[in-house]
């Protein structure tokens, strides 16, 4: 994960005038402790609930137009994170009860570039000092990121209309400050991902009910769709349709796109999981005297009653090969 360019400004709270940026006279020194220290940071905004989207064609922030300088070689890495610092402090002003260091990480993951943004904080801590006796070690906090962000430079670069390339925090209950940060980020309006993801898990229970597979092909179609979109999760990438579609089904790996572009989801290719909503799904299976049973879990209370009382399942809407066959029956 080599760093191109990396910085701390620390945005000051303890005076009477307001928050006030102390910048740095310059960037960091490379170091394996800062490699280290990126790793760790890159794990913690991905467990972060987040915010997708792109920059705004329509924004009076002056990130985008002073990143793209900064690429073009027209502007240095340390006054464009001085701007950004003094963009954020009246966020924290309005919003936090106390400031923080702001780092600020350009570097390449693989083929991409990212640059990845925190604002930190320390907490008090302990260590065993040369004398073997107990000395006060403070730490940074990673958990307690309350501002964060990352833009996929390349993708921004390329000028993919699809990608969600910008992301950023969005604490519980901190709305407000989400939306401030996004307007100083420039960040257009957000994707929602629970309702993507939620649609593409709809999606994929159509699919897997219009191609009337065994039970156990089903399980298995769901366990890789699953942990695919739990693997873009934790790298902070979005699931893309295509690439989905081979994963769920090498054999006819274009099987699944063809069904989500021939109906009416209107889900764009490149979708952010949302991890809420990917630990809800799940389908319930059971097999008994000669009857296998299996849904998914969204379905109960809608399509699938369980009537508890009387053990009785209730299925309100019968799957249309399985009407024609009792149809046949008749």
């Amino acid at each position: 994960m080599p760093i191109l360019h990396s910085i701390i400004h620390r945005i000051d709270t303890s005076g009477e005038q307001g928050a006030r940026v102390v910048p740095a006279e310059g960037e960091l020194a490379a170091s394996a402790t800062l490699d280290d220290l990126l790793a760790e940071l890159n794990t913690a905004y991905h467990a972060k609930a987040k915010d997708w989207g792109q920059f705004s064609d329509d924004t009076s922030s002056r990130l985008p137009g002073a990143l793209a300088n900064f690429l073009d070689g027209e502007l240095d890495f340390t006054t464009l994170t001085r701007e950004l610092a003094s963009a954020i402090a009246p966020l924290i002003d309005a919003h936090l009860p106390l400031g923080g260091h702001l780092l600020i990480i350009d570097h390449h993951k693989g083929e991409s570039r990212y640059l990845l943004m925190a604002l930190l904080h320390q907490r008090d801590g302990f260590g065993i000092g040369d004398h073997l006796d107990i000395v006060p070690s403070p730490q940074l906090n990673l958990a307690q990121m309350t501002l964060g962000a990352r833009i996929d430079i390349s993708q921004w670069r390329q000028g993919n209309a699809s990608h969600p390339y910008l992301s950023y925090t969005r604490d519980r209950g901190g709305r407000k400050l989400a939306d401030a940060f996004a307007e100083v980020l420039g960040a257009s309006q957000p994707v929602d991902t629970p309702q993507e993801t939620r649609t593409l898990l709809k999606a994929f229970s159509d699919y897997v009910e219009s191609a009337d597979m065994p039970e156990e092909t089903s399980r298995e179609k769901t366990d890789a769709l699953i942990g695919y979109a739990s693997e873009q999760a934790s790298r902070g990438e979005p699931m893309t349709l295509d690439e989905l579609s081979e994963v769920v089904d090498e054999q006819q790996p274009k099987a699944f796109y063809d069904h989500i572009r021939n109906s009416d989801y209107g889900l764009s290719p490149e979708i952010p999981p949302d991890k809420r909503t990917l630990k809800a799904f799940k389908r319930f299976t059971g097999r008994a005297a000669g009857v296998s049973i299996s849904f998914d879990s969204h379905l109960l209370g809608a399509a699938v009653e369980y009537d508890e009382e009387n053990d009785r399942l209730i299925i309100k809407q019968v799957p249309q090969g399985l009407r024609k066959q009792l149809k046949k029956g008749e």
